[in-house]
């Protein structure tokens, strides 16, 4: 009996031995990677505004809606230059093209989707990002979702900085690109 009791003991411990070492096992360890490819860019929105049709580079598409007083609802579309410095002028390395709309009634909040056109010496395909611009936030970052080209399905994230504001006419920002999966 005693022998049969010392069995059954080491039978139950060998069981919640067994248990916790599969938990602990199955459990995906976080490692950081760092990123195959990296690159730092100006994302410039001149919102047309009904006179300046020849430097606009976005536009309204819908109104916004009365509920709160923050343009929720309103829907822009754009075709923004994107640099590698912070000058307007400068040549364009890549086109963000696409739309964001705005979706919280009690602050200002936008939600983006664009791909980014590159069509230079250093650069040859699309980068694909969306997620929420949380614009109250010093950095925001959405996911790179995939590509074309040069970024053929690439993964990643784009972190948003406000560069510059003008009103609601124009805007700067700047996106810290990092990519995480690369082919």
């Amino acid at each position: 009996m005693r022998n049969q009791c010392y069995s059954y003991t080491f039978l139950i411990f060998s069981l919640l031995l067994s248990s916790f070492h599969t938990n602990v096992s199955s459990k995906k360890l976080l490692t950081l990677k760092k990123p195959c490819k990296s690159l730092v860019v100006y994302y410039h929105d001149i919102l047309f505004n009904g006179t300046n049709a020849a430097n606009a580079t976005s536009a309204e598409a819908t109104n916004a809606s009365k509920l709160g007083s923050y343009d929720m609802g309103l829907l822009v579309i754009f075709d923004d230059p994107v640099t590698k410095d912070q000058n307007l002028v400068s040549p364009p390395v890549a086109k963000a093209q696409g739309f964001y709309f705005y979706d919280k009634k009690d602050s200002y909040n936008a939600w983006f989707a664009y791909t980014l056109v590159f069509n230079s010496s250093e650069h040859k395909g699309t980068l694909n990002i969306m997620g929420a611009d949380l614009m109250r936030e010093k950095t925001r970052d959405l996911s790179v979702v995939g590509g074309t080209g040069d970024f053929f399905m690439t993964r990643g994230i784009a972190t948003l900085q406000t560069d510059e504001v003008e009103g609601v006419k124009y805007f700067r920002l700047k996106m810290d690109i990092k990519l995480y999966e690369c082919y």
